[in-house]
C-alpha cells in the first residue's frame, strides 16, 4: 500500500500556543482512516492544515508524492483533495442538482458558470445522477437545498465532494447534530462509497469511528497519542484514559469481549 496522504512533523503553532505539534501520519490509499481525540486535541486545527486554509509552522505534507505544505486550498482540490466542513457551504436557494452540477463543472473547466445545457456542458449530467444514487438523493434532485433536512444536507455535501472526482475526501465532524437513525444512515453512505475514494475522517461520534475505521489515529493535546487498527487503538490504555469522562465513552473502550 502506498499513502495518499503523509505529514511528517507538522506543527501549528498560534503565537506561544502549540495546536497541533509534531504530528507526523500516513493515510494509505484506499483507507477509511479515523483522526478522533478529545476536545481541544487539535483535531480541527489538523483538518484546515491538510485542506489548506492553514499553513504549518514547521513541518511537511505530501498529497499523493507532491509537497503541498505551502500550496492553497485551491491547488490541493484540483489534485485531488475534497473536503466537507462542519458548517455548510451550500447554496441553499438552488436545487440539490445544481449545487452538485456546479461542482461537476470544475473538472470540465466551467465551475464559475451557473448550470448550462448537457450538450454544452458534455459529462455533467451523467456525473449529477451518479453522485446523487450514490448518496441516496436522487429522488430530492429538484428539491432546493433548504428544504434538506440536516442529515440529508450531510449527504449533498458529499455528493458535492465526490462530483470533484476526488482521490483523498476529508470529513470533518461529519455527524455533528444528527440523531442516532442519521447518523446510522451516513455511515452506511461512507461504507458505500467507491473503494478507490480514499476517506479521512475527524469525528466525535465513536460508534461510528469504529464502524468505518480501517486506521485510527489519536491526538491529545495537539499530539499523536496513539495509531494503529481499531482493536489496538481500543485496547490502549493511554487512548481510555484520555477518552475518561461518560459512562458511554468507558463502555467503548472497554477491551472485546468484556462487560
Amino acid at each position: 500500500m502506498t499513502a495518499v496522504l503523509e505529514c511528517a512533523a507538522v506543527t501549528k503553532r498560534f503565537g506561544s500556543l502549540a495546536a497541533v505539534s509534531d504530528v507526523t501520519l500516513a493515510v494509505e490509499r484506499g483507507a477509511r482512516h479515523a483522526l478522533i481525540g478529545p476536545n481541544g486535541a487539535g483535531k480541527s486545527t489538523l483538518f484546515n492544515l491538510l485542506a489548506g486554509t492553514l499553513k504549518p509552522t514547521s513541518g511537511r505534507m505530501l498529497l499523493d508524492g507532491h509537497d503541498v505544505t505551502r500550496r492553497s486550498d485551491a491547488w490541493r482540490s484540483r489534485a485531488g483533495l475534497a473536503k466537507t466542513f462542519q458548517h455548510s457551504s451550500l447554496f441553499l436557494s438552488l436545487s440539490v442538482s445544481d449545487n452538485v452540477a456546479i461542482a461537476a463543472q470544475r473538472v470540465t473547466g466551467d465551475g464559475v458558470r451557473m448550470r448550462r445545457s448537457a450538450k454544452k456542458c458534455p459529462g455533467v449530467d451523467d456525473s449529477v445522477a451518479r453522485c446523487l444514487e450514490q448518496t441516496g438523493l436522487s429522488a430530492r434532485a429538484s428539491s432546493r437545498v433548504s428544504d434538506l433536512s440536516h442529515g440529508e444536507r450531510r449527504q449533498l455535501e458529499v455528493a458535492v465532494a465526490l462530483a470533484t472526482e476526488p482521490t483523498l475526501l476529508l470529513l470533518d465532524e461529519p455527524t455533528a447534530g444528527m440523531s442516532a437513525a442519521e447518523s446510522g444512515s451516513f455511515a452506511a453512505l461512507v461504507e458505500s462509497l467507491p473503494a478507490e475514494v480514499t476517506v479521512l475522517l475527524i469525528e466525535h461520534d465513536l460508534d461510528v469511528v469504529f464502524r468505518l475505521a480501517s486506521r485510527i489515529t489519536v491526538l491529545h493535546l495537539g499530539r499523536v497519542l496513539a495509531d494503529g487498527d481499531p482493536a489496538s487503538v481500543r485496547s490502549d490504555e493511554r487512548v481510555q484514559q484520555a477518552y475518561l469522562g461518560t459512562a458511554a465513552t468507558e463502555e467503548l473502550f472497554l477491551p472485546a469481549g468484556t462487560s
